[in-house]
Parts: C-alpha cells; structure tokens; sequence
C-alpha cells in the first residue's frame, strides 16, 4: 500500500468516526440529555454520511473494512469521552484502545494472496 493509499484510509476512517460519533451522540443527546427534537435529524444525516464513508474504503469486502473500523471506532470513542464527557481515559482505556488498533492493522495490513 502506497503512503498516499494509506493516507487516504486514516482520513475516511477518521472522517467515519467523527460522523459515526457525533451521530449517535446527537441521538443520545435527544433520548437521554432531553435536547431538542431536531438534533434526531442531525444524528440521522450523521449516520448516512459514516455509512457512505464506510463504501470508501478500498476493500473487496464489507465485513473487513467494518471490522477494522471497529478497532478506530474504539479509540475514537475514547477521545470522543475525553473530548465531550470531559472524563479522562484511565489506563485500561489507553490500553484497550492500542490493542484494538493493533488488530484494525492486522486486519488492513496483513498479506493477502486474494
């Protein structure tokens, strides 16, 4: 895989993430914090556009590319507790978090002959 190739997946991903994140959040934030109505229209076009990112990623299949997603999706969702929550990642956090994105670089790394 070329830098640029590469490059290009950190970005989707991340911009998935983001999307996936603040989607959902905006949808928790209705359901849960009492926001208002209108922040479900938000979540919704959030979700759209972290599924339509997902399509990006050059991969001949689904299940692998929403697989290594998930490890992404992990430390996103941390720095995202850190960020908005405002509640610092602990160790088992930071940890979790690094053995998550070792197994997203297997999974999008690893050689394949197919």
């Amino acid at each position: 895989m070329t830098a640029t190739g590469l490059a290009f997946q950190v970005l989707v991903y991340a911009a998935a993430a983001a999307a996936e994140i603040g989607g959902c959040f905006a949808i928790w934030a209705v359901l849960r914090n009492g926001a208002p109505k209108p922040w479900l229209l938000v979540g919704v076009c959030l979700l759209v556009i972290f599924a339509w990112l997902l399509t990006l990623i050059p991969s001949a299949s689904a299940g692998r590319a929403f697989a290594a997603y998930g490890g992404i999706y992990i430390v996103a969702s941390i720095g995202a507790m850190w960020f908005l929550e405002r509640t610092m990642p602990d160790v088992w956090d930071i940890s979790g978090g690094l053995v998550c994105l070792a197994g997203a670089a297997l999974i999008l790394f690893a050689p394949r002959t197919a």
